[in-house]
């Protein structure tokens, strides 16, 4: 299970961190990506990591703003949100995808951003 926690109300310019708790599973066999829909919008990819941790990516909308990283010991990553824009104002899941195949298969609840302008 993934359990997504962290959102919540901000102002443009703050800064949000969201968590990704991984439960019945390890990290190491898997790669863990944030996506993010807004209303009326397709769900979109953010940011992913790698077990190696080496291995990253960002969409280009959130590029130098959004910065993912693990804590393996909890199990956990973590999309530390700066500089926030009322256009990253979304519902934020995480989901988990093994490595050698292709689909994430593996969803967390979201958690609502919301950025006020």
């Amino acid at each position: 299970q993934l359990q997504a926690s962290g959102g919540g109300l901000v102002q443009a310019g703050g800064s949000l961190r969201l968590s990704c708790a991984a439960s019945g599973f390890t990290f190491d066999d898997y790669v863990i990506g944030w996506f993010r829909q807004a209303p009326g919008q397709e769900r979109e990819g953010v940011s992913c990591i790698s077990r190696s941790d080496r291995d990253t990516y960002y969409a280009d909308s959130v590029k130098g703003r959004f910065t993912i990283s693990s804590d393996k010991a909890k199990n956990t990553v973590y999309l530390q949100m700066y500089s926030l824009k009322p256009e990253d104002t979304a519902v934020y899941y995480c989901a988990a995808r093994r490595l050698g195949t292709d689909d994430f298969a593996y969803w967390g609840q979201g958690t609502l951003v919301t950025v006020s302008s």
